[in-house]
């Protein structure tokens, strides 16, 4: 529960150990020598709690493994960079650069459970708790033994005391303590007590919370583990917060000057919070208030800087490759410039031609797209009906016909026949059905695409706040909802794949969607076979762009832009 940078570096460092192990034995890389110093260096000052300039050389380090496309340092560098983004409230951001790290991951890779926990702890922080639950349970899948399962389990107990039920999480914390994954890693350990403790005492077995949580605090003391100390010591100021005040602000009293001695400054407002709430006196109000707008402005500050980092490195990059470019471009400036006169007049020439024909068949051209698009769609509908549909009615038909349906086993494998068709027809509406363009959009649109998540494929939505639906017109929407919908069908039934990040961005005057997933791919010109076409055919109709980029084993990718 503590976002103290500590708590953040352990939870990483638990994931991947195996695959630093695996890079300190390594032979060393000369080339990778400048990239490793700077990582070490940003290392350094993220230990010192000197955030900004650990930003700085993690990403600088990533930007240079990208040259020598060294994917397990990249991701690592991203990693260490989303986790400065949380430590300093910027939990939108640090999903973005996660993402960003999607990519550069294989399915094997040790670093997938360490990623899916971060984007687990952002949206606990953002109090999307159902979210939380489902990167946590992506986080436990992956993790690769029984001791590093303990962080995401106790996380996922965490997020069931948050939504109160308590019965669940008590169930996980006691089956963590059974296993004994724990008895090595004391604070850890004590850390799993004193939420199976807080768990007991929100259930209302209060004798048997108190037990536990002393329990942990008794080991976190013996540990010398200040950061976990707060929580117990927070844990029982909530305790005794009904029953004995004085007590309930000792102990918040203890986490204040613990949480002041290690500049852990949300802990700080907590404690006051408690203080306040059992104190009638102004002066611990006084200073929550002064400590709460100071911190405002030092987390916007670090957000500022974060971007402000980003861009540099980016515009720092393009202004080298601008560099090279500049000696090749001088050097035929002189001829350029004569063709281009050329060019120009015969180019004046052509435009004043095509926008004669392009004014003329405009409108004609407009409604043979939309027509199109119609006949596609209903062509699908048809197709779909006859691939998924005739043949189990046929068969189910003859079954009826060849079997004795009185006999019971024989009418169950009837009903489950029949059940069978009628979700496939159920699948075929959902995908036909209207859309709802009002202000449920966005959330439905959601849900449509998160349909789509499986234990097999993980679909990421990425950004889709970032969005004002309310000014896009509602042909737009259902253009958006029905061309995402074909994309997920269409990677369902032909790309395997295991990973889909679908990211939402503004840009201007227009949006743009980018689609991604890791399946098998295809060829380009077997787009048109697929039912991609359809596609570019809605989007073409409200004047926007789509954009393939595939090849065989390399996935498949689709960039959507579309006028506002």
């Amino acid at each position: 529960m503590l976002r103290s940078p500590f708590f953040f570096i352990i939870i990483i460092l638990s994931f991947i150990s195996c695959k630093e192990k695996i890079t300190v034995s390594a032979k060393p890389d000369n080339s990778k020598k400048e990239p490793k110093l700077i990582q070490e260096k940003a290392i350094n000052e993220l230990q010192k709690s000197n955030y900004n300039s650990a930003f700085y050389y993690f990403n600088k380090s990533k930007v240079t493994f990208e040259s020598l496309k060294d994917s397990s340092n990249i991701v690592f560098n991203l990693l260490q960079m989303a986790t400065i983004q949380q430590i300093n409230g910027d939990y939108y951001g640090s999903k973005e650069t996660l993402t960003e790290a999607l990519p550069y991951i294989k399915k094997d890779d040790d670093y997938i459970a360490a990623i899916n926990n971060q984007f687990g702890i952002a949206d606990k922080e953002l109090s999307l708790y159902n979210d939380a639950l489902s990167y946590y349970n992506l986080a436990l899948k992956d993790a690769k033994d029984e001791a590093s399962k303990q962080s995401p389990l106790n996380n996922i107990a965490v997020i069931y005391i948050k939504q109160e039920q308590y019965d669940k999480a008590i169930e996980i914390l006691e089956s963590i303590l059974n296993t004994k994954a724990l008895d090595e890693f004391v604070k850890s350990k004590a850390r799993v007590i004193d939420n199976l403790g807080f768990a007991y005492f929100k259930k209302g077995l209060n004798e048997k919370g108190l037990q536990y949580m002393n329990e942990s605090l008794e080991l976190r003391i013996k540990a010398d583990d200040f950061y976990g100390s707060l929580e117990s010591y927070f844990h029982l100021t909530e305790f005794f917060s009904k029953t004995d005040i004085k007590k309930s602000n000792d102990y918040a009293k203890k986490a204040y000057e613990i949480a002041t001695k290690l500049n852990s400054v949300d802990e700080r407002l907590r404690a006051l919070s408690f203080l306040i709430s059992g104190n009638s006196g102004s002066a611990y109000a006084q200073k929550y208030i002064s400590i709460n707008d100071s911190i405002i402005k030092v987390r916007n500050n670090f957000k500022n800087k974060f971007a402000k980092i980003k861009y540099d490195s980016k515009k720092e990059k393009d202004e080298n490759q601008k560099l090279r470019l500049e000696k090749v471009e001088n050097e035929f400036a002189l001829q350029k410039a004569e063709n281009q006169k050329i060019l120009f007049l015969s180019g004046f020439i052509i435009l004043c031609i095509v926008l004669f024909f392009v004014k003329k068949n405009h409108q004609s051209k407009t409604r043979a797209v939309k027509i199109k698009t119609a006949y596609d769609t209903e062509t699908r509908i048809a197709k779909d009906i006859h691939d998924e549909l005739a043949n189990d009615v046929f068969n189910t038909i003859t079954f009826t016909q060849t079997q004795a349906l009185e006999i019971a086993n024989v009418k169950e494998t009837l009903i489950q026949k029949l059940d069978h068709i009628y979700a496939r027809v159920r699948g075929i509406s959902r995908e036909n059905n209207d859309i709802d363009t009002a202000a449920n959009f966005a959330s439905n649109l959601k849900d449509m695409l998160s349909t789509y998540n499986t234990n097999n494929t993980n679909v990421i939505i990425n950004s889709i706040e970032k969005i004002n639906w309310d000014i896009i017109d509602d042909i737009k929407k259902v253009t958006v909802h029905r061309v995402l919908q074909e994309l997920m069908v269409n990677m369902k039934k032909h790309s395997q794949a295991s990973l889909v990040v679908v990211k939402f961005d503004n840009t201007g005057k227009s949006i743009s969607i980018d689609y991604t997933d890791n399946g098998k791919g295809c060829k380009k010109e077997q787009i048109v076979k697929n039912g991609l076409q359809n596609m570019e055919n809605r989007i073409m109709a409200i004047k926007g762009t789509l954009i393939f980029d595939t090849e065989p084993n390399k996935g498949f990718k689709v960039k959507i832009t579309l006028p506002k």
